[in-house]
């Protein structure tokens, strides 16, 4: 069913996302978009059989109502936050205790240049695969030091990040996978074909070649790393990152700034295990944490993935880290208990502007619920749906969902069931025509994900790499948009000739590393400037940062 507010359903989070592109403004562009939402809600405005407004309200208390409920109703929202927040105490206490300044000391003896210091990112966000926030966290926070003695913009350290992150959880062994076989599961029943093959989980297997968005962004970054070729605003990035050492660029505004919230670290010289030890509390706790809660006797491992605690594991995790930090500053006798708590409440916020961005995007999201932005787009495309067409058409409409409500897995929500009960009577109960289209709805919502300044995923991307949010977003938005032409691209071919996308996804490398070799090379030239990186670091390179 269509949306009774009509084409309104797209103004709220469209207006957001076009304010925070030019603004550079994330949380005003946001609160803006929340409350023309709240407006349109409670004045009743709609195009639908004729434009109708009443006037009646400013729309102050709604817009109240929905930030409110985003932390209040959600539990596992309240769990994100808290888990960001200790994070960030935990990062504070490894920063004070001379952690980062250790772990940069061992690593740049071997990450020795730009190129290793990126594909170093890149493995180690592929192998942290079971959730994205902590992806991102751990990641960010082990590579973010060694990135700016490599001279690797804060941009671009971002994007590595997000674009592993969220893709590699879409098809790892993660809590997406259980969220997205549940959603498969259920329509199954509704369809009452659950318990016949294939099963939720099988279909979701099948669907993973399809998942071409994530396995080609994947691609992507490897990509970006290997040849350090860059293009767009990222060109721009790399290019003062390289030749004047700043990292971020003159007047921005990064969402996390230790060095300058915290000042110099209380240890020099401090040995490694003051790095170590706290991620090494963070990363066990969450594991054992996620293992705990879905473990029962008798589960499979698939029902052991539905049945966990992914955000109480993280929390969890990151006190561990805490803990783990203050004990260490009393052992070494680094600080006192009171500026170690100190540390702990400075940590705190550090990570205030992130919150607060996670709120707002959160809340956004209400309002594109409230107006039924996925049933407005959904149902205005489904004329032109066809079995050739139809993968392309659910990956272009997941996509603009995704990137307009900000979250992959609200797009999920709206479009499994819509998806899966249209490919099973287009495809005349074909379980193969599902795992496509699954796939491909899988595909737009991660794009949705890494390329909206709403998407939490990009907002937790942006802090753990110490980068401007838009900056971020900006830079980003040329190698998802890459990625989203050659997906497009590879799931048209697969409608037309119904090739396997085994063949298909090889095709689209190589199609993506034609585009950034020509993009890299016509962008230098414009604006001459070199197309990539000096192969190796200086000895004593000029890095002037904001932590």
């Amino acid at each position: 069913m269509a949306s009774e507010f009509g084409a309104l359903s797209l103004v709220p989070p469209l207006l957001a996302i076009v304010l925070a592109v030019v603004t550079r403004r994330a949380m005003l562009s946001l609160f803006i978009g929340i409350w023309v939402g709240a407006i349109i809600i409670v004045n009743e405005v709609s195009f639908v059989g004729g434009f109708h407004f009443e006037p009646t309200s400013p729309g102050v208390a709604q817009m109240f109502d929905w930030v409110i409920n985003s932390i209040g109703n959600s539990t596992f929202n309240a769990k994100i936050l808290v888990f960001t927040l200790l994070i960030g105490a935990g990062i504070a206490l490894i920063w004070q205790l001379g952690g980062a300044f250790a772990i940069t000391r061992f690593a740049t003896r071997r990450i020795d240049s730009h190129r290793r210091a990126g594909i170093t990112t890149w493995l180690l966000g592929l192998l942290w695969n079971f959730d994205d926030y902590a992806n991102n966290a751990i990641v960010g926070s082990s590579m973010k030091d060694i990135a700016d003695e490599m001279k690797m913009s804060r941009e671009k350290l971002a994007y590595i990040l997000d674009s592993t992150a969220a893709p590699m959880a879409t098809i790892g062994l993660s809590s997406w996978v259980a969220f997205e076989i549940g959603l498969i599961h259920t329509q199954y029943e509704e369809l009452g074909i659950q318990g016949e093959t294939p099963t939720a989980a099988t279909t979701f297997l099948q669907s993973i070649p399809f998942n071409m968005y994530a396995i080609l962004a994947l691609a992507m970054v490897g990509i970006i790393v290997i040849t350090q070729r860059d293009f767009g605003e990222m060109l721009t990035a790399e290019n003062r990152a390289q030749q004047t050492g700043n990292v971020i660029r003159e007047d921005a505004q990064p969402l996390q700034s230790i060095k300058e919230d915290l000042g110099e670290p209380a240890l020099e010289n401090a040995p490694l295990r003051m790095f170590v030890l706290p991620v090494f509390a963070l990363v066990s706790v969450v594991i054992a944490g996620a293992v705990i809660t879905g473990y029962a006797p008798g589960r499979t491992p698939v029902e052991m993935f539905e049945n966990t605690d992914v955000a109480g594991a993280l929390v969890w995790g990151s006190f561990a880290m805490v803990a783990t930090g203050i004990v260490l500053s009393q052992v070494h006798g680094a600080m006192s208990l009171d500026e170690t708590m100190e540390t702990v409440l400075d940590g705190f916020g550090t990570m205030l502007p992130a919150v607060s961005i996670l709120v707002l995007a959160w809340s956004i999201g209400s309002v594109a619920t409230a107006l039924e932005t996925g049933a407005y787009v959904t149902a205005y495309a489904e004329g032109v749906v066809s079995p050739l067409m139809l993968p392309v058409v659910i990956f272009l409409i997941s996509a603009f969902i995704s990137l307009a409500i900000g979250t992959s897995w609200g797009t999920m929500s709206i479009m499994t069931p819509i998806v899966v009960p249209m490919a099973w009577s287009i495809g005349g109960e074909s379980s193969q025509l599902i795992a496509m289209a699954v796939g491909a709805m899988f595909s737009g919502a991660i794009f949705g994900d890494n390329c909206s300044p709403i998407s939490d995923t990009t907002v937790l991307a942006s802090t753990f790499s110490g980068s401007d949010h838009i900056d971020h977003v900006r830079t980003q938005m040329y190698y998802a948009g890459t990625v989203l032409i050659a997906t497009a691209v590879m799931y048209l071919l697969y409608g037309l000739t119904n090739i396997n996308p085994l063949i298909l996804l090889p095709v689209g490398v190589v199609v993506l590393v034609a585009l950034v070799y020509l993009f890299s090379e016509w962008d230098a030239k414009r604006k001459n400037v070199p197309s990539k990186p000096a192969a190796k670091r200086q000895s004593r390179p000029d890095v002037t940062s904001d932590d």
